[in-house]
């Protein structure tokens, strides 16, 4: 059963009290699309969401109709291929029209015009009774003085334009959509658990009260919950973005979502499911979105509005002329059917040129947004930087080389499948520092560090807590250097020998190589504001953002305080593109006016982003400001040419210079030309060397 939870006038969002699949989506959204007035439609079967977007109230009570049915009795969705109604519009009736409609007789192309009319006319009159006076009234005006001078040849090639116009906006929307059954959430089906003394694989929906939830390396944790027994390295990147695993022992708690590196836990649940923090964040963003005005487009808007005037306009005419031929030149000439067609496909041809140049824009409007954005907000860790440790700096002590250091740094850390043991044994290769040293085995500490026996020495790697608070060894001797490589942004691994300090390694996630130029450039094309977001500690933040070349930074954030920031940034007046890859991203995602997601991201935040980046580089950010800026400009020109030259009918159909039946000729042949105008590339091709 679907119940309504959030409503506006031409906006609904419904949400089932039972999650539904794929299949069950597809059913739905296919079904609801295909009913009169619908005029957006976004399922998301993981949150149990129905958004609607709906023209008139008939349209919303045929919605609540068939939400009430059996979703499974609803049709089987048909493929992209083979639906009609997905299919990509052609330029055949045109063509058809010009070549082949002078050969019918008179009596077929009457029967013709005006089973081509009557769609048109039935759409103006409903219109007008729900008191609508917009451009479908307009259009149906136009046809029906057509009709009764009987110039049948404008009423075709007029029903052709604007049946062409209306193809083409259904398949932009319909190529804009969000995938309806996006992988969004973490697809755990079966569990390990610990009852009654015995450990038992069950599906996840049979998790009792009293059960331990057991998770071992590897294996994604399923529930929010409390650790009874164990140790685990918990990388949890999906919830804050940071790659480096954290320690969790008995009385820490973990979140459905996040993975375990080392080690095993057994997790006592407190919420699965819906109750869990990665769901609440799911919630968090369905609420975001439904208080996000469904916008039309600026054309669309202008062409509604003007129409009152053009009525106007040809009553004054035919009051003052007395005649009806100057009256319906004016009807003739509205600037809608080229408003309406010449911008979509303008959109239309962007989003495939960016495309092209590894960008996908899920609708028209996010690129006329993202060229009015001027504050940009950056998540770090995996949008900013690589999300992948590399060994920056080797800082031996006194009496110490620095390639003993790293020698024996990897000899430890080769044992371990962690990123940063992999950074470690990764940066000795390159250096060529072999080793073929015989240890005893190696104990290690999950999240803290390794200690081994080698050649009679005991030996130490490891955080800072491991060495000094474990072990017992001082690491004062080193703090000036620790001090700085902090500074730098690095993380430090530290090295003992005996009861003695023997080196540092400073580890870092390296930024981008394009992320400082991004930013300049970004500057460059309009940007006033560019703020970091991060989780990492303020002395590495800021390190990062200086050497990125950015002023506005914030640190130790958590995902909803993200969401804060961006909207503070609203509230100050500024339009905000927000780029982000993680799930912690996903609400400041959602609250942007724009959002960019990267090419690795989390599925909810591929969910979530307007745009999506189809290649690991961060130059395409600005390709895509360049193609949202020059597709506007060519919405502009259009813009121009279309009141100007039909501007220009108007007057000369007042004055009688020129028929209606040669108005509504030039008025329909500069609509193909707008359009055809509008597909052509906005930015120079990309040129491959030779």
């Amino acid at each position: 059963m679907f119940v309504v939870v959030h409503e506006l006038p031409g906006r609904i969002r419904f949400r089932s009290d039972k999650p539904f699949g794929r299949d069950i989506a597809l059913r739905l959204a296919e079904g609801l699309d295909a009913l009169p007035g619908i005029e957006g439609v976004r399922v998301n079967p993981r949150t149990g969401s129905v958004l609607l977007l709906y023209a008139f109230p008939e349209a919303l009570g045929a919605a609540r109709r068939l939400l009430a049915q059996n979703p499974l009795s609803l049709p089987r969705v048909m493929e992209p291929e083979t639906s009609g109604r997905n299919s990509r519009p052609s330029f055949a009736p045109l063509l058809r029209y010009f070549l082949l409609r002078p050969l019918l007789p008179m009596p077929l192309r009457m029967f013709a015009a005006l089973r081509r009319g009557l769609p048109f006319l039935f759409k103006g009159a409903a219109s007008l009774l729900h008191g609508r006076l917009n451009v479908e009234v307009l259009d149906a005006t136009a046809i029906g003085a057509s009709l009764i001078m009987r110039d049948f040849n404008t009423v075709g090639l007029l029903t052709l334009l604007l049946a062409f116009g209306e193809s083409l906006e259904e398949w932009t929307r319909k190529k804009s959509l969000t995938s309806l059954a996006e992988r969004l959430a973490l697809t755990v089906n079966t569990i390990w658990v610990r009852r009654g003394g015995q450990e038992l694989q069950i599906p996840l929906e049979h998790l009792a009260d009293g059960d331990l939830v057991v998770v071992r390396a590897g294996s994604a944790i399923p529930v929010d919950g409390r650790v009874m027994e164990g140790e685990a390295s918990v990388n949890q990147a999906s919830m804050t973005g940071e790659a480096l695993g954290v320690l969790r022992a008995p009385g820490s708690f973990v979140f459905a979502g996040t993975v375990v590196e080392e080690g095993w836990i057994a997790v006592e649940p407190t919420g699965v499911g819906r109750q869990t923090r990665f769901h609440q964040i799911v919630r968090f963003i369905d609420e975001s979105e439904a208080r996000k005005a469904g916008i039309q487009g600026k054309m669309e808007r202008l062409a509604d509005a003007v129409v009152p005037f053009s009525f106007l306009l040809a009553g004054l005419v035919l009051l003052v002329t007395r005649n009806p031929m100057r009256a319906a030149g004016v009807l003739m000439v509205d600037y809608s059917c080229a408003l309406k067609l010449a911008t979509p496909l303008a959109i239309l041809a962007a989003i495939r040129e960016g495309a092209g140049r590894g960008v996908l824009v899920k609708g028209g409007r996010f690129l006329e947004v993202l060229a009015q954005a001027d504050a940009v907000v950056f998540d770090k860790t995996g949008t900013l930087t690589e999300s992948r440790p590399h060994v920056r700096e080797v800082v031996p002590a006194p009496g110490r080389t620095r390639e003993e250091v790293l020698r024996l740094a990897a000899c430890l850390e080769e044992h371990f499948p962690h990123p940063v043991a992999h950074a470690v044994v990764r940066r000795a290769e390159e250096e060529n520092l072999h080793h073929q040293e015989e240890h005893a085995d190696v104990k290690y500490v999950v999240a803290h560090g390794i200690a081994s026996e080698l050649r009679g020495q005991r030996v130490f790697i490891g955080s800072r807590h491991y060495i000094e608070q474990d072990e017992g060894i001082s690491v004062e001797s080193m703090l000036p250097e620790v001090a700085r490589l902090a500074e730098a942004g690095q993380s430090v691994l530290y090295l003992a020998i005996n009861n003695d300090i023997a080196g540092l390694i400073g580890v870092e996630d390296p930024l981008r190589r394009e992320s400082p130029e991004i930013i300049r450039s970004l500057r460059e094309h309009g940007a006033r504001r560019i703020v970091m977001l991060t989780g990492d500690d303020e002395r590495s933040a800021a390190a990062v953002a200086r050497r990125l070349g950015i002023d506005e930074y914030r640190a130790q954030v958590l995902p909803t305080d993200k969401a804060e920031i961006v909207k503070s940034l609203k509230d100050e007046g500024f339009r905000v593109l927000m780029i982000g890859d993680g799930i912690n991203d996903s609400p400041a995602l959602s609250c942007a006016d724009v959002s960019v997601s990267m090419k690795d991201s989390s599925d909810i935040a591929r969910e979530v982003a307007d745009i999506s980046l189809l290649s690991s580089s961060l130059a395409e950010l600005v390709v895509l400001r360049e193609l949202s800026c020059a597709v506007l400009e060519k919405i502009e020109r259009n813009y121009r040419f279309i009141i100007g030259f039909n501007s220009s009918l108007i007057l000369l159909g007042m004055f009688g210079l020129i028929t209606p039946a040669l108005s509504a000729f030039l008025h329909n042949a500069s609509t193909v030309y707008v359009s055809a105008r509008s597909t052509r590339r906005c930015l120079p091709p990309v040129r491959v060397p030779k």
